[in-house]
């Protein structure tokens, strides 16, 4: 029989609030729906039908906020779970802790360049958006096919009545 934690969906209620690596998959999903949303605006903006700069500023905000509590929150939270749990994902979750140092210093260079985006900057703008999409599409994938199977095993109670930050989206508060 399997692990406790993994249950039929049609015959648990909470199997949702269990299956922690698959509520990962769906903020991961959600995040990168953030990503091609903002790269829509920016690309708008440059060609000159799009949201006004303050606009494009406060979208910007939003989802490097977004991708910062999700990383924090793995770090802090998840990542210390699963260490305890499979000490064997340790140089996993190293990885993935400098992957996320890296993504913050791509957040604040993207902030900084859409603070005064002019349609001059167009070119550096698509590149700093295509770098910090590849890597995080680099690094969810990695991230989904490493630990997603260890978040479900994992026993975390607590998580099922205040779920931590790194499993929420914008739809969750």
């Amino acid at each position: 029989m399997g692990h406790p934690s993994m249950h039929n969906p049609t015959t648990d209620p909470d199997d949702r609030l269990k299956a922690f690596g698959n509520q990962l998959v769906n903020v991961h999903l959600w995040l990168r729906d953030e990503l091609a949303d903002l790269r829509e605006n920016v690309e708008a903006y440059l060609s000159g039908d799009g949201p006004r700069p303050r606009e494009l500023r406060a979208h910007c905000l939003t989802f490097c906020s977004a991708i910062t509590r999700h990383h924090v929150g793995e770090d802090e939270t998840a990542f210390r779970a699963l260490a305890e749990e499979f000490p064997e994902l340790h140089p996993v979750l190293e990885e993935l802790r400098h992957d996320h140092e890296t993504v913050a210093d791509l957040l604040r260079q993207l902030q900084d360049l859409l603070d005064d985006l002019d349609p001059s900057d167009g070119q550096r703008a698509r590149r700093e958006l295509d770098g910090l999409s590849a890597l995080l599409e680099s690094h969810f994938t990695y991230e989904e096919r490493r630990i997603v199977g260890a978040l479900n095993a994992l026993p975390a109670p607590e998580w099922r009545t205040s779920r931590p930050d790194f499993l929420l989206t914008a739809n969750d508060g």
